[in-house]
């Protein structure tokens, strides 16, 4: 079966990860790819990030006592540093390529005061409790990382704010308060640095993508959305939606193709929870998921699936 349309047409890789016997990534917290395509799972199965080529074989894996159980966003900068969100700890890591930690931003366990109700069960309960935005971090999402080494996190459960750091982590800049309008979040669920340095946040509470300039100044908002969880920006504008599809854009917003569970029995999906989305140097894609976390279901190695492009 393919999926997609046009130039944006996309064959299903089935079984691509190749993880142990018995392993899984439970859930999918983000992925990114190298420069030299590469693969990089964060993940809240087996070890916290482990590494593919892109034929699926696993050549390395390392994080080990550097994570809660959620950790949630993953980036690279120009070096090939990762970057590692952990919402459950608030913190973002600095790693080697290797996996050596480097630098740790934020104080683990103590998230910044912003009314968050974290003993709350329900989601929407503790969003709405969010009554002012504050510093970093309270349940960090997603990093982007500019050419000079800036950093940008979206801050995230807990907060609604975008935070900007210097390469030496030294915080520069903080933009969001919690609510609909411009500029205002709920729940920054991860971001996006395109090559003209604009940032692209998937707001995903407000089902709607925001762009704003490298200091913070409302752009665009894009709304043909439901929940997005994380955006792309290549050759099209890539978005995981948590309402179980993908969608693809041209830069400006006009949607160029669409697919989710369409063709696919009710107990045996395409999609689950869609939570990150990556493209390697070929134009193919990978859809991570949070199936376990939002559903209680364990999809093993198709908790990350690869999608051949083919248009």
């Amino acid at each position: 079966m393919s999926y997609g349309s046009g130039e944006y047409t996309y064959d299903l890789v089935p079984g691509w990860a190749k993880l142990p016997e018995g392993a899984s990534f439970r859930d999918v917290g983000g992925v990114c790819v190298d420069g030299d395509d590469r693969v990089l799972v964060l993940n809240r199965g087996g070890p916290p990030v482990m590494v593919f080529d892109a034929t699926g074989e696993r050549l390395s894996s390392w994080g080990e006592g550097h994570f809660s159980d959620r950790p949630h966003g993953i980036g690279l900068d120009a070096e090939g540093n990762v970057y590692c969100t952990d919402d459950g700890n608030h913190t973002v890591r600095k790693f080697s390529p290797e996996g050596e930690l480097l630098s740790t931003l934020g104080t683990e366990g103590e998230p910044a005061e912003t009314g968050y109700r974290h003993e709350s069960t329900d989601l929407f309960e503790r969003l709405a409790s969010i009554d002012r935005a504050a510093g970093p971090f309270n349940g960090p999402t997603g990093v982007a990382v500019s050419p000079a080494g800036e950093l940008f996190v979206s801050d995230g459960y807990g907060n609604a704010r975008v935070h900007a750091f210097d390469p030496e982590g030294e915080h520069l800049r903080s933009w969001g308060e919690p609510g609909p309008a411009p500029g205002e979040f709920r729940l920054p669920h991860s971001i996006e640095r395109d090559g003209d340095g604009r940032l692209w946040v998937a707001d995903r509470e407000n089902s709607r993508i925001q762009v704003f300039d490298a200091d913070g100044t409302f752009v665009a908002e894009w709304t043909d959305l439901i929940r997005p969880t994380d955006v792309v920006v290549d050759d099209a504008v890539f978005v995981s939606e948590l309402c179980r599809r993908v969608s693809v854009f041209t830069t400006d917003g006009e949607l160029l193709a669409r697919w989710g569970n369409e063709g696919h029995p009710v107990d045996d999906p395409l999609f689950v929870a869609p939570h990150a989305i990556a493209v390697d140097s070929n134009g193919d894609l990978y859809v991570g998921e949070v199936s376990y976390t939002h559903k209680g279901i364990d999809r093993g190695a198709r908790t990350l699936q690869k999608f051949e492009r083919t248009g």
